[in-house]
């Protein structure tokens, strides 16, 4: 199932942040759908696919054993992409706690993606082509130190993508990619090895 768009640019163009961040807060979004600002509208994606959640929860499993006291992990969290104007909700992102210490408890506001350590998004056959191009991009341009890209549909065959060293022209100097079956090694602050042979997809060895 691909996303839908509910809110499209008027006429004269896209409509405004201000506007469109107004009624991403006021959204009534479906359980499990998530609701993203990506050029000029807002679009609900789906929700994830069990194979999307098996991954999702097994790369968090694996974060949390080495992950230090003052990060977090979260499933559910918008991030915005100020230089781009786009407001995404990866599958995981990577986050220092004490952004949330003073947080309203009555408003729902994106994070900026500036202050994220790692996120990670994990393709549908849908939105695939989104987070190998726009996220990455949007990412790049933001500073987010580590992208880590999970792609089930890679034409190479599923693959584990860790983009890093992000320039402000949209792309990231260094890419390690692992076939599934292999193990992708996270720097520091995770030091820890992800097993993506233990992802679904991955070929039995």
């Amino acid at each position: 199932m691909t996303a839908a768009s509910v809110e499209y640019g008027h006429a004269l163009g896209a409509w405004p942040w201000g506007y469109l961040l107004q009624t991403w807060r006021e959204l009534d979004v479906p359980e499990g759908w998530r609701a993203e600002i990506d050029e000029g509208r807002i679009v609900l994606e789906p929700p994830p696919h069990a194979h999307q959640n098996a991954i999702a929860a097994q790369a968090q499993r694996r974060l949390y054993t080495t992950l230090p006291d003052h990060l977090g992990i979260y499933q559910t969290l918008g991030i915005h992409v100020a230089r781009c104007g786009k407001l995404y909700v990866p599958h995981l992102v990577v986050m220092p706690t004490e952004l949330f210490a003073a947080a309203d408890p009555e408003t729902t506001d994106p994070i900026d993606a500036a202050e994220a350590l790692l996120v990670v998004e994990i393709t549908s056959r849908g939105n695939a082509r989104e987070d190998r191009t726009k996220k990455y991009r949007a990412y790049a341009r933001a500073g987010v130190p580590m992208y880590l890209l999970i792609d089930r549909f890679d034409t190479r065959g599923a693959m584990s993508t860790l983009f890093t060293e992000p320039n402000e022209d949209g792309t990231f100097k260094h890419t390690d990619a692992v076939p599934f079956g292999k193990p992708l090694a996270l720097p520091a602050p995770f030091d820890v090895s992800l097993p993506t042979g233990e992802f679904p997809g991955a070929a039995a060895p």
